[in-house]
């Protein structure tokens, strides 16, 4: 019974210190860690050089526990040592802080202890005091913050933030905790906020301003763990191991099942050259939300890149521009594909997308945003599906030849006579109605129209954000009652009319779409690059994130199976299947 009731138990890695005889740890760690449900398992620290090695890590941990020691060398973070720092520890320093951000891009849970906080702060972009008594602090009058005195014993008192996720796990505005240090976080950078602080005014815990699970405290609280009077010292430790049980079966399921963003605009930031785009999406970086570390870290198989049409004078010169745009974004999607065979696939069905995953590539599917990239011409419909295209939207913000537009005029009351024969000829190549950002007397008449079911690729409720662009309960109903899908996005100002949006606003949108609708009928279509993205889901490495929160609202695994791509996918094998012309793709 031991073996198969130890794997399901998350499994936590904790920092080693470094001593004499190498790797040292003190018992409370990982005892804490035990009697919290978790595994413990040793990070030994090592003169950090890269490689495979901290990657390796990561993959078979769940969690990371950020234990205390020595201090972090200064020049690592661009300052010289001042005389009352202490020794420092550089076969940890530069391995942990690569963990930390590593980590941190992964989503992982952090929990961080003395030295831990430091680390978070300075591996995220916050700063630390060499030593709070060496002035850095400015006048202010400091506690003994380092003390010869028992380690499960109190000696000072800290406050917490009402609002703060540490003040949601311990039940605590106010609580006494140990000190052994003389250093502390003095800024928390703009990735971490201060929850909790000292009378002195020292920062003693901070967490994530991003949503993500991370918590850092300045006194030791595995120090109290056999005291069962102070269960506040142990809720650190339990929601470590609550998050890490999640975290993990969020990985879990990623691993298992394809994952689909049904909508990017990500082409829109392509530059001019092909080796530009192509090391822009190979490398992490802040000029675009989905590149191929972000799909990594988020958990992300498989996305549709849309080549986005702005839509323009209706002439020939106009309708010819906008070709010549369409062209050119879904070339350089299949170009930059090409270029790195090992990572990426070109995907046009559903089996693609399957097959990619198996080999452990990164599926592209193209599409197109706003009809106006065909102008009048139906036969652009069966070069574009030749090519491998999926769905095209059928408009965009403004009426087109097709259809009016959710921000446009009414022109046509809906579909124009050339907009049902658009529809009939999507139909019969296999291309996907998309009807994101259609007028309602559009949608009404593309969903009478087709013959198969429609998609809405990024849209959210009405209910919930009365926007124009948004689907009311009616339309989400007559939606699902032909078969379609609609994808929830992620642009803020669709998910909320005032405050900031964020993953929370995403859920509530999601599952209010399931509840009119059914789970069978809702995905995700982000629109990341084309302005989506909100606190908690900013890009495509957060992904697993939207993951952990259905899971711990309970969502079964069918259901995520579905929302994950499963859902659109059926659709897009249905029309494909459907189709009366077979094209080679």
């Amino acid at each position: 019974m031991e073996g198969p009731a130890l794997s399901n138990r998350p499994v936590i890695g904790i920092t080693g210190n470094f001593g004499l005889k190498g790797c040292e740890l003190s018992e409370a760690y990982y005892q804490a860690v035990l009697r919290a449900g978790g595994v413990p398992v040793v990070l030994p620290p090592y003169e950090f050089k890269g490689g495979d090695v901290p990657c390796e890590l990561l993959q078979r941990v769940d969690a990371l526990l950020l234990s205390g020691g020595a201090d972090v060398n200064p020049l690592l973070t661009g300052e010289e040592p001042l005389p009352q720092l202490h020794g420092v520890c550089p076969e940890r320093d530069e391995q942990e802080l690569w963990l930390v951000r590593e980590a941190y891009h992964r989503q992982m849970p952090i929990l961080g202890i003395c030295r831990g906080i430091q680390v978070l702060a300075l591996a995220l972009g916050g700063k630390v005091y060499q030593d709070i008594y060496a002035g850095q602090q400015g006048p202010r009058t400091l506690l003994k913050h380092s003390q010869d005195m028992r380690r499960d014993a109190v000696s000072h008192t800290i406050k917490i933030a009402e609002d703060s996720l540490l003040h949601s796990m311990t039940g605590c505005g106010q609580m006494a905790v140990n000190s052994f240090h003389h250093q502390a976080v003095s800024d928390a950078g703009p990735l971490l906020r201060a929850v909790a602080h000292s009378a002195d005014g020292l920062i003693e815990a901070v967490e994530s301003t991003e949503m993500k699970p991370i918590v850092g405290v300045q006194w030791h609280p595995e120090s109290f763990f056999a005291h069962s009077d102070k269960p506040e010292m142990q809720a650190p430790f339990e929601w470590l191991v609550q998050e890490a049980a999640l975290y993990g079966k969020a990985r879990r399921f990623h691993a298992r099942h394809i994952t689909l963003d049904s909508h990017c605009d990500t082409p829109m930031s392509f530059g001019d050259t092909q080796e530009e785009v192509n090391r822009m999406f190979t490398t992490r970086t802040d000029r675009v939300l989905v590149d191929l570390p972000k799909m990594t870290d988020g958990g992300l198989d498989s996305t549709i890149m849309v080549a986005y049409i702005p839509q323009g004078e209706r002439t020939p010169e106009g309708n010819a521009s906008a070709l010549r745009l369409a062209e050119k974004k879904l070339s350089q999607v299949k170009a930059l594909t090409e270029a790195y065979p090992q990572w990426l696939g070109l995907a046009a069905t559903p089996d693609d997308i399957a097959r990619l995953k198996a080999e452990g590539r990164k599926a592209i599917m193209r599409g197109i945003e706003n009809g106006y990239a065909i102008g009048r011409d139906l036969s652009l419909i069966d070069h574009f599906r030749k090519e491998g295209v999926v769905y095209m939207t059928l408009c965009h913000n403004g009426d087109n030849d097709i259809c009016d537009s959710a921000r446009g005029n009414a022109e046509h009351g809906g579909l124009s006579a050339f907009g049902r024969e658009v529809v009939k000829r999507m139909n019969s190549v296999g291309m996907m109605v998309d009807l994101s950002h259609a007028a309602e007397s559009s949608f009404y008449d593309a969903l009478e129209q087709s013959v198969v079911p429609i998609v809405c690729s990024h849209s959210s409720a009405r209910a919930l954000c009365d926007h124009p662009r948004n689907l009311t309960d009616e339309q989400m109903r007559a939606l699902a009652g032909k078969g379609g899908v609609a994808q929830v996005t992620l642009y803020h100002g669709f998910l909320r009319r005032e405050g900031e949006a964020t993953l929370m606003d995403a859920l509530q949108h999601l599952h209010h779409m399931i509840e009119v609708m059914g789970p069978e009928h809702v995905g995700i279509g982000t629109d990341f690059d084309g302005d989506g993205g909100v606190r908690g889901l900013k890009d495509a490495s957060e992904l697993i994130g939207l993951t952990r929160e259905l899971l711990r609202r309970r969502y079964s695994e069918e259901d995520l199976e579905g929302i994950w791509g499963g859902n659109f996918l059926r659709v897009m094998r249905q029309v494909q299947e459907a189709a009366r012309h077979e094209f080679i793709i």
